[in-house]
């Protein structure tokens, strides 16, 4: 969908699609000299507090960056105990969040994850499929750009003409086109940057950066993100 297609003709005071750049995982962890795989864990906890929470303040989409296309950069182990918990995630954490009406969807590549984590995720994709409360958007082995580079090769092999190059047919081809563009994207940890995380989605979405550390999200932290968005007004490029 283009953005110019979803411009509304005023300017809402709630955010009902939201995402979050999950930070801090790692400095939780050191201020309790504690592994950092354990910060992941109290991360994986985090989240699902923060779904249940999205629910109950009327947010209706929540995406999450759990892990980055450059993240593969890390250390090997940090790496391993990441994709291991994110399947224990998928095991633990979210088929509760199921039986409440979250349907999870992945975005990103699954090429590079173990197959025994890409059957997880697809099975819960198909076990989720038909629940309508919530949708939970996760962003695992994601880049902006690496999406944006896909969808233009998809263009070129679906044999569109230059001329008819819109924006319409680009964001066709993202990764999940059917995930609605943020209102609202939230950074914890203090870091006051992107990273490459939604670049088209959020081209008019409104940000808010929180020193909190994920795993220290919750409620709270959302409400706060929510009640600081509803203080703003959306332009669009408009005056």
């Amino acid at each position: 969908m283009s953005l110019a297609g979803q411009l509304p003709s005023h300017a809402s005071s709630e955010a009902r699609s939201v995402a979050i750049i999950m930070d801090g995982n790692g400095r939780w962890a050191a201020a309790r000299d504690l592994p950092v795989a354990e910060g992941h864990r109290e991360g994986a906890r985090a989240l699902r507090r923060t779904v249940e929470a999205a629910i109950e303040l009327g947010v209706s989409s929540l995406a999450v960056y759990a892990f980055s296309t450059e993240n593969w950069a890390r250390p090997p182990d940090e790496v391993e105990s990441i994709l291991e918990l994110m399947a224990e995630t998928i095991d633990r954490e979210l088929p509760e969040l199921a039986s409440e009406g979250v349907r999870t969807r992945f975005v990103g590549r699954r090429d590079r994850i173990p197959a025994t984590l890409q059957e997880k995720m697809a099975l819960l994709e198909a076990e989720t499929a038909a629940n309508e409360r919530f949708l939970l958007w996760i962003a695992f082995d994601y880049g902006s750009r690496a999406e944006v580079v896909e969808a233009a090769r998809r263009l070129v092999a679906d044999g569109v003409e230059a001329g008819d190059v819109t924006e319409e047919a680009l964001a066709t081809r993202l990764y999940a086109p059917e995930l609605p563009d943020p209102d609202l994207v939230v950074r914890t940890s203090g870091e006051l940057r992107l990273s490459n995380f939604l670049l088209w989605q959020s081209a008019y979405s409104e940000l808010v950066f929180t020193d909190t550390l994920w795993p220290d999200f919750g409620a709270e932290d959302l409400r706060a993100a929510l009640d600081e968005f509803s203080r703003r007004r959306r332009r669009f490029g408009a005056r």
